[in-house]
Formats: structure tokens, C-alpha cells, sequence
């Protein structure tokens, strides 16, 4: 297990806490937190406890979105067919199920489409655009996807056929001619906002749309649910407009779920009858629950499927799509640990792989509906930027994901003449590539990498909030911390971390071995214990039980077991002391 360096912040001034506390009633924990989050006073605080839809930006400051308005309402006076277009992520499959549906409550000629991963890859396709051509569709909206689509917009404007663009993505130095363009990244649009995931966008459209129908204001709000999902998934920041879309989209799914997510959530025992099982959703459900499921659809079968669970309007209508959704999931997680296991084998037994400071590994018969999980997962183990790619239609294609503070994007575009085409993140890209050209984009893109690469990047660090003691550990504690949710990039769970912590004898072993589950309490007070999980770190038994002091890195969860509530450290990472 690689060793990861902690980042301790500085604990805030004692005269900071003390105003802060007396400004919001607060405990000398939580003032610290919401200091270090930069929350400083009663008003800030308000809002970031009471987050409210009041605060949403107008949709009409994004760019072009007057455009996009008068162009689908001119298609629906004129009898137009309209044709919702996305990814077949989760980003993009929410957002064609929040357009599409909201279009179909208004108008009967709309349809949508997903591309097929496989046969057509990421994005606007000309296959999707030949599908509208032959259904005599004269507008698509496209979402999640587009803004570097520049042929393809092309190619259906040759057909007659006009695009909206709904993207988050970031344009490069030549635009699409669409009639509109709704994306807060590019140049000239004042959107106050940038950090909007595709689905978010799509809602934006719907908030204009309604307003200019002269619908009720809170017609748009029932999406929230999808939005919540989305920004989740996309691991946006957690932050101003995100975090409230967020925020109401749980407590909406807290309230009544839409059928197929409650379908989606029984398949991961968190719901029974269309209904939850537990008083409150979290982001890790949304991302680790709901989010895989969706993606499963267009990684093993098709992402329309997801639409199609989506929208679902009954539960029984929602029954089959969610069954195979559900049973796609497996199959996914069969296909991803062979992969993993294989991409591992193929690292180890290479001298040159195992000290590199990059990893690019291809293998023709991978799935390609994996390899972005792969990508993580083999990052994850090697902490340096990492590319799976594997064969599909006869070239190379994969996906990429960085580490913290390093642009895989930029280095992917120093390698711009060996690929066909790339797009994507600072954090995560993607790219299709000749065959032939495989080995030499390997050893570009380590020379790239090698060079650009900071020796800091490549060893992965925790960022800890606050330096506290088991006796600062208490459900009001937790309370205070559930408060400040929903958590994601920007504001991530507090991680605390408690010294000189020992075994009581009782920690072992679980699951397959790779796991831990501790017993500890703090050297001075034995009478206080906590149990806690640490994932992936079975290894460190051996350790453990010799009685060695260590440090725990931890966030704080609930645990319920038998009806009987207690605190659970989910340990992040252990330092033994010397």
C-alpha cells in the first residue's frame, strides 16, 4: 500500500473560533471547520446550512440562451421534430431524461437518442445524425456532448438540421456553428457559475424554457432528483450552485423516489416497495449506488436503457429496465476485476512499466466499458497518470485519469499528432488513436509526463481538517458534521485524526482479507473505544497487533447494527509512530 502524505491545515485562531462561535451558537469543532471552509460569519454560514433555491443564478445570463429558447419554441409552434441528444454516461443520460421528459409533457414530437459506445463512441456521431436525417428531425438538442463537434454540426447543417449545444466541457480554439451554445466556459458568457455538469445545463434550458411558457416557476424543481445524481457522479465541485441542486435533489428523493431510482436503490438494498429504507441519501449513494448502475447500461448493453429506467412513470414500468440495469452492474463488476487484474500482471512483470512515471497499457480483448474504471483503479494503486486503452472498430481507444494537481489533458495534447481525436479534464480524458500508433503515444506521453510532473504529484495526500481526541468524538459532533453535507470536491467530509491510538486486541481481518476492522482507544483513556473500517488495509494487521502506537486518519459515519446506533471511524489512512 502506497505510504500517502498527510496535509494537516493549520488549526484556525483561537479569536477566529471564538467570533465564529458566538455568531452561530457553534462548537469550537465545527466554528474551526467552517473557518477552514471560509465561512466566516453568521450570513455565510445561513446560507451554506440553509441552502435555498432563491440563490439559483438566472438561466438567462447563460449565452445564448434566449437563442435556444425562441429556436425550440419556434420548433414546437411549427410542428418541428425534435430530437434529445447525449452522452451515455450518467451525465448524459440524466440530462436527456430531465430534457426529454419535461419536452414530452409539452410536445409530442420529440424523441431522443444515445450513441452506442461501441459502435459510434463519445459524443455527436454521424450515425446519430443520419438517425435524425431519416426521422425527419430539424433539431436536436444535444447535452453533456458538442462543444468541439465541429464537422459533425457541420455535416447536419448540410441536412437541414440545427443544433443546440448543452455542454460543460471545455471549447477549444474553434466553436461548432450552432444556433445556440449553452456552456459557462466559454469565452464571452458572464454566467456567474462555471462549474455546472452537463445535466445541470439541461436544467438550466428547462428553467428558461418554463419561464418563457409561463409555466409555474417550481415546474423545473421535480428534476432536481437528476441533477443531484449527475453532479455527484461528474465529481463537480460541491460548491455555490451545485450544492444546492444537490442538496434539494436529495431531499427530494428523501421525500418520494422517482420509480426507477427507487428500482435502482432496491437493487442495492437501500430501498423496498418504491420506497427508501433509511431516513436520508447521501452523496456516496448517488455516487457509488445509483451512478454505477446508470453507467453499467451504456458500458455492457446500451445508455438508452438508463433513459428508458429514468423516466420510467410507474414502478412496474420501471421493473424490467431496472432488472437488467441492475444485473448489467454485475456483469460490469466481473468484467472490471479481471481487467484490473490483468493490468496489474502487465505492470509488475515490466521493469520499465513498474518505475515509469506514467502508465499507458493496451490489451485488444478489454471491455470497452471498463477501461475508465480501470483507469482509476490502476491509478489509484501507482498514484501517477494513468491510460487504458483497448481495440475498438480496428483502432485504439481509452480513457485517462490524473492525479491530484496534474493536467493529464494538456499532456494528452502535446500527443495531439498521434491521435485521432481526445477531449475531457485537466482530471480525466478520453482518446481514439491508429493502432500503429500505440507504442509511440506510450512513450510520448511518458517523456511528457516525466518532464511536466511535479515529484510531490506522484505521492498521494490526504488533507486533514482537524487534530482531535476520541473525547472530542461524540453523536453531536456527527450531527454538526451531517449538517454541513452534501459533500463532494470543494467541500469534502472533515478528516480528523487522532495520535497515539491502540489495539485492544480485538481488530482482525474481514471480508477476503484485504480489509480491517479496528478496535482502538487513545493511550490515557482505555475506557473510551471506537471500532473502525479501513478498506484495503488488511496488510497492516500484522503491524497492529504487535502494539505499535499509530495515527488514524478518519471521517466519522454512523453505524447501525441491530436497531443500536454508534460512531464508526472510516479510516483513511494509519501512520505508525516510530
Amino acid at each position: 500500500m502506497l505510504q500517502k502524505r498527510w496535509n494537516i491545515l493549520p488549526r484556525p485562531e483561537k479569536e477566529e473560533i471564538e467570533d465564529l462561535k458566538r455568531a452561530i451558537n457553534a462548537s469550537d469543532t465545527l466554528a474551526a471547520l467552517l473557518i477552514q471552509r471560509n465561512i466566516t460569519d453568521f450570513e455565510v454560514a445561513r446560507r451554506f446550512f440553509n441552502p435555498s433555491l432563491k440563490q439559483l443564478h438566472d438561466p438567462f445570463r447563460l449565452k445564448d440562451m434566449q437563442v435556444a429558447v425562441d429556436r425550440v419554441t419556434r420548433a414546437i409552434e411549427s410542428g418541428e421534430n425534435i430530437l434529445v441528444y447525449g452522452d451515455y454516461d450518467v451525465d448524459g443520460t440524466t440530462a436527456v431524461s430531465l430534457v426529454y421528459d419535461f419536452l414530452m409533457h409539452e410536445y409530442e414530437n420529440v424523441s431522443y437518442y444515445i450513441p452506442d459506445r461501441y459502435g459510434e463512441g463519445y459524443g455527436i456521431s454521424f450515425q446519430g445524425i443520419d438517425f435524425a436525417e431519416d426521422n425527419g428531425v430539424t433539431l436536436v438538442i444535444a447535452l453533456d456532448c458538442g462543444v468541439k463537434a465541429i464537422d459533425q454540426v457541420a455535416y447536419a447543417a448540410e441536412k437541414g438540421i440545427d443544433f443546440i449545444v448543452c455542454d460543460h466541457h471545455l471549447p477549444g480554439s474553434k466553436l461548432p456553428a450552432t444556433v445556440a451554445l449553452l456552456n459557462p466556459l466559454q469565452e464571452g458568457c458572464d454566467y456567474p457559475f462555471k462549474a455546472l455538469c452537463g445535466c445541470a445545463i439541461g436544467f438550466k434550458l428547462v428553467q428558461a424554457l418554463a419561464h418563457a411558457w409561463d409555466m409555474e416557476k417550481e415546474a423545473p424543481f421535480k428534476y432536481m432528483d437528476l441533477v443531484a445524481i449527475a453532479t455527484a457522479a461528474d465529481i463537480v465541485p460541491m460548491v455555490e450552485e451545485n450544492r444546492i441542486l444537490t442538496y434539494w435533489g436529495i431531499k427530494q428523493m428523501e421525500r418520494v423516489l422517482r420509480p426507477g431510482i427507487a428500482q435502482m436503490l432496491e437493487g442495492a438494498g437501500l430501498a423496498e416497495n418504491g420506497k427508501l429504507s433509511k431516513p436520508v441519501v447521501t452523496v456516496s449513494d448517488l455516487v457509488f449506488k445509483i451512478g454505477p448502475r446508470i453507467n453499467a447500461a451504456g458500458r455492457m448493453k446500451h445508455g438508452s436503457l438508463a433513459v428508458e429506467l429514468l423516466t420510467a412513470t410507474t414502478q412496474k414500468k420501471a421493473e424490467l429496465p431496472a432488472e437488467e440495469v441492475n444485473q448489467n452492474n454485475l456483469d460490469r463488476r466481473e468484467v472490471d476485476k479481471q481487467t484490473m487484474d490483468e493490468a496489474l500482471e502487465m505492470i509488475y512483470s515490466d521493469e520499465a512499466l513498474s518505475k515509469a512515471k506514467s502508465t499507458v497499457l493496451f490489451a485488444k480483448h478489454w471491455h470497452k466499458g471498463v477501461v475508465g474504471i480501470a483507469a482509476s483503479r490502476v491509478q489509484d494503486h501507482f498514484y501517477r497518470p494513468t491510460i487504458i486503452l483497448t481495440e475498438s472498430n480496428g483502432k485504439a481507444s481509452g480513457s485517462a485519469r490524473s492525479v491530484n494537481g496534474y493536467d493529464v489533458h494538456a499532456a494528452i495534447e502535446q500527443c495531439a499528432d498521434l491521435l485521432e481525436n481526445f477531449g475531457g479534464h485537466p482530471a480525466a480524458a478520453g482518446m481514439t488513436l491508429a493502432l500503429k500508433n500505440i507504442k509511440t503515444f506510450q512513450q510520448r506521453f511518458e517523456e511528457v509526463v516525466a518532464t511536466t510532473i511535479e515529484p510531490d504529484q506522484l505521492i498521494p495526500s490526504i488533507q486533514i481538517d482537524l487534530e482531535v481526541d476520541f473525547l472530542d468524538l461524540t453523536k453531536n459532533l456527527q450531527k454538526t458534521v451531517d449538517r454541513m453535507a452534501p459533500f463532494g470536491p470543494g467541500n469534502m467530509a472533515p478528516v480528523f485524526v487522532t495520535h497515539h491510538v491502540f489495539d485492544t486486541g480485538k481488530s482482525k481481518r474481514v471480508g477476503d482479507g484485504s480489509h480491517l476492522k479496528l478496535e482502538v482507544f487513545q493511550d490515557g483513556n482505555r475506557s473510551i473505544k471506537f471500532s473502525g473500517i479501513a478498506f484495503g488495509m488488511g496488510d497492516l494487521i500484522t503491524e497492529i497487533e504487535t502494539g505499535k502506537g499509530f495515527s488514524v486518519a478518519y471521517t466519522l459515519e454512523e453505524n447501525v447494527y441491530k436497531g443500536v446506533s454508534s460512531l464508526q471511524l472510516l479510516v483513511r489512512d494509519i501512520h505508525f509512530i516510530d
